[in-house]
């Protein structure tokens, strides 16, 4: 009974048990993948906690399920960072590498964004990844959040990225290597980074997705790492 408890436990803290077998080469050795998801499932939007659950729901479009940001979260942050979040509820990451389809649904201007989190501690400590059309202070850069409004942290950024029509899918990949203070992010080329940083502040933490007032559409997450943090709870 206690194997059969074990095994079981296995199996859904690591969302596929297959290891490496379908990693890309540019998976270390040492990481397995510890988290997949398509959305193809009815419940599937059940996995995640948002900052108001209100502002989300799974698309259907062309056969292909989504979770979708559909409109502004009714949630305002105790200090100055994005609004709208629906992280990964069960399990927190340390060392990660994450692959994510991302499609912008809104309108274009400077900062047409969508965002990644990660090293989210609580509501008011965690870094996020703003990817926007143009670059400036406020957009478009690497931030930390720890207690106070967002600083960019980036050591390498670009003028900005073309997120394109409407729901068009981009590839999206984030690098974290939490001893080393390192983090990547690419976007469609998965050989060059159009972001880089250092920052130590935060070790494992929930990961998520969403945006800072804009609206847009996550699929095909897969998170490869050495090791998943120990469950915890949400906070918003």
């Amino acid at each position: 009974m206690r194997i059969f408890f074990l095994l079981c436990f296995s199996l859904i803290l690591y969302a596929c048990p297959n290891g490496n077998a379908q990693a890309p080469s540019s998976i270390p050795d040492t990481y397995q993948l510890l988290f997949e998801h398509t959305f193809e499932e009815a419940a599937s939007v059940s996995d995640f906690e948002m900052t108001d659950p209100s502002a989300w729901r799974i698309q259907q479009k062309e056969g292909n399920h989504s979770l979708e940001l559909f409109g502004a979260s009714q949630y305002k942050p105790a200090v100055r960072s994005p609004r709208n979040i629906a992280f990964i509820k069960a399990h927190q990451f340390e060392d990660f590498v994450m692959e994510v389809k991302l499609a912008q649904t809104g309108k274009e201007y400077g900062h047409r964004d969508m965002c990644l989190f990660f090293g989210m501690k609580d509501a008011s400590n965690f870094y996020y990844v703003h990817m926007a059309t143009k670059a400036d202070p406020h957009a478009h850069n690497i931030f930390l959040v720890n207690d106070e409004p967002r600083v960019a942290i980036a050591e390498k950024t670009t003028d900005g990225i073309d997120w394109g029509e409407v729901g068009q899918w981009h590839s999206i990949r984030l690098e974290r290597k939490v001893s080393e203070g390192v983090i990547r992010v690419f976007f469609d080329d998965m050989d060059t980074p159009i972001m880089t940083a250092k920052d130590t502040h935060f070790g494992a933490g929930y990961l998520g997705f969403g945006s800072f007032d804009d609206t847009g559409m996550i699929d095909n997450i897969k998170i490869w790492g050495p090791k998943v943090a120990t469950r915890k709870y949400g906070f918003f």
